[in-house]
């Protein structure tokens, strides 16, 4: 399906007013519609680039599947990024906040080697409920063989319970849970991909 990039970064910045970390760091004001499209926008570019947007065929699922690794990422490049998020999106108090959180999220990350990171991950509520399995399975499934292709494990957190319960019936493990400061707790999953058969 195609649809094009407005659209895409329409549907991520809706589906990311649903996600407590981003409801916590988009600053609350006259401007938090635009600040939730900036986000978006940021998130749609940056997996474009890195070739990681995956699309559902209904285009109403859209995930961002990195492959990285710890040494990953431009320091001054990054730098920039920040900022700009910090103006446009977080103010800088909440943006400190988001950067310290954040740090404590990727040390649950591999030290060493590639892995693949699943930045987002969303289905838009139309096609949720009965539906919503057939859209998640088809996702579920790309991830998967990209993953298996690569041999590379899958990393992906949530702070919602039910959705850290959807990545486990779909095969990931519960490695580790976090008290988040906001006082919810945040999952962290992990699938590792059967070998490659000769």
């Amino acid at each position: 399906m195609d649809l094009n990039k407005q659209e895409i970064i329409g549907h991520v910045s809706y589906l990311l007013q649903e996600i407590p970390t981003s409801q916590e760091i988009v600053k609350d004001d006259h401007k938090r519609e635009k600040r939730y499209q900036y986000l978006a926008k940021h998130m749609v570019e940056k997996a474009i680039e890195k070739d990681a947007l995956i699309i559902s065929e209904n285009g109403r699922g859209i995930a961002i599947l990195f492959r990285t690794n710890r040494k990953d990422g431009n320091f001054w490049k990054d730098l920039i990024q920040d900022l700009k998020l910090a103006i446009n999106v977080t103010g800088i108090k909440k943006g400190f906040k988001a950067m310290k959180n954040q740090k404590y999220v990727k040390n649950q990350r591999p030290k060493e080697g590639d892995y693949l990171y699943c930045w987002f991950w969303g289905i838009l509520p139309d096609s949720r409920g009965s539906d919503d399995s057939k859209t998640a399975y088809e996702m579920k499934n790309k991830f998967y063989a990209i993953s298996k292709e690569l041999q590379l494990p899958i990393f992906a957190e949530s702070r919602i319970r039910r959705i850290s319960l959807a990545y486990r019936r779909y095969g990931f493990k519960l490695f580790h849970e976090w008290q988040h400061p906001s006082g919810d707790t945040m999952y962290f999953l992990k699938y590792t991909p059967p070998p490659k058969s000769e």
